[in-house]
């Protein structure tokens, strides 16, 4: 071998390093665009039924079709927003969560309560906070430096809210723009096989993203049922928020019930903590339970054996390596991205013995 091809392939190798590092910088850059692109696919892949629906049952036009979809989705955002930004102007200050100093008096209410409840003196109770020094080291002011980056970001959702409302819709519109535009670099020889494989993917997909939006409104109604039946301030506030966090596997029902429980105990200071507090609580609890128990036996068994035609055993082993791999985004991503892995392996590779047995219910 000689220099000159040493160095040639050296050349390469940096080449080729150097052009990863900037595709990687350039995708770095546009991730806010990327970010919008996958909210758009999602959105189109949840409306791609009612689209299909119009036009099959309905012969509606499709771009018709795609207009009343996008109104349809668009007015399911603007209920939800009209429902929930009024109710958090007008009813926040009983959440406790924007003025820091009735926030920290409630902590330290229910603190002493929990103390006395299990027999220890109130003189004990005061004199332990006092020398542990437990409020004071704790840093409160987090919670409104999160609210100021939360304003931060939503004064960038109407920038946001249109790009993705108009690359969904021409998503929806044309649904082969996305397939069309990757087959610019697939081989004429594997055109076919793609296109079958984007079509079963979009299928599943869209099952499994209508599916969790049923999942969540049938939580909600659940929690919603229950913060009303005990009287609970902001109950669907709270509902909405422990539902929505369900979408994060295993890790997102324990921060929903651990919310839950202390939104329903600071929403009764002031109350017996015995008699009133751990009681009304505990039933909470057990209401918040029995949600879990309908989406773990029902729910996602349906989603998952429906749509994605994956094992629950198959399932959590993929959700908790993607957790491993890339955090909470990883879980959460880990069942579509494994779905469209399996469609693409079936379709490439189904004489592979391993892909065979994986994909036998695809």
């Amino acid at each position: 071998m000689t220099s000159k091809t040493i160095s040639k392939g050296i050349l390469s190798a940096v080449g080729v390093i150097l052009g990863i590092a900037l595709l990687l910088f350039f995708l770095f850059k546009i991730s806010p665009v990327l970010i919008y692109i996958t909210i758009a696919a999602v959105t189109s892949l949840i409306g791609r039924p009612i689209v299909i629906f119009l036009c099959n049952r309905l012969k509606i036009n499709n771009t018709v079709a795609v207009i009343i979809t996008m109104l349809f989705l668009i007015g399911i955002l603007a209920g939800i927003i009209s429902l929930f930004i009024p109710l958090l102007i007008q009813q926040g200050h009983n959440l406790s969560l924007l003025n820091i100093e009735t926030l920290q008096l409630n902590v330290e209410s229910l603190y002493k309560q929990l103390i006395e409840y299990f027999g220890v003196s109130a003189t004990d109770v005061e004199q332990g906070i006092k020398e542990s020094k437990v409020f004071t080291n704790i840093n409160f002011g987090v919670i409104p430096d999160f609210l100021n980056s939360l304003v931060a970001v939503l004064g960038n959702f109407s920038v946001g809210l249109f790009s993705v409302l108009f690359i969904a819709f021409f998503f929806l519109k044309d649904s082969k723009l996305f397939e069309e535009s990757l087959l610019v670099i697939i081989p004429k020889t594997k055109e076919r096989r793609f296109r079958n494989s984007i079509e079963k993917i979009k299928n599943l997909l869209s099952r499994y993203f209508v599916g969790l939006v049923f999942q969540i409104l049938i939580l909600f109604i659940i929690y919603a049922i229950v913060l009303f039946i005990f009287k609970i301030e902001n109950a669907i506030v709270i509902a909405f928020l422990c539902a929505l966090l369900n979408l994060i596997p295993y890790i997102g029902p324990l921060i929903g019930g651990l919310l839950m429980a202390v939104l329903t105990m600071t929403s009764n200071v002031g109350s017996d903590f015995s008699s009133v507090i751990v009681p009304k609580t505990t039933y909470v609890m057990i209401g918040f339970v029995i949600g879990q128990l309908v989406d773990n036996f029902f729910s996602q068994p349906l989603i998952f054996s429906n749509s994605v035609k994956s094992h629950p055993l198959e399932i959590f082993l993929v959700i908790i390596i993607g957790g491993l791999l890339f955090g909470v985004t990883g879980m959460i991503i880990a069942v579509p991205g494994y779905t469209a892995l399996k469609v693409i392996l079936k379709e490439f590779f189904a004489e592979n013995k391993i892909v065979r047995s994986l994909t036998k219910n695809l």
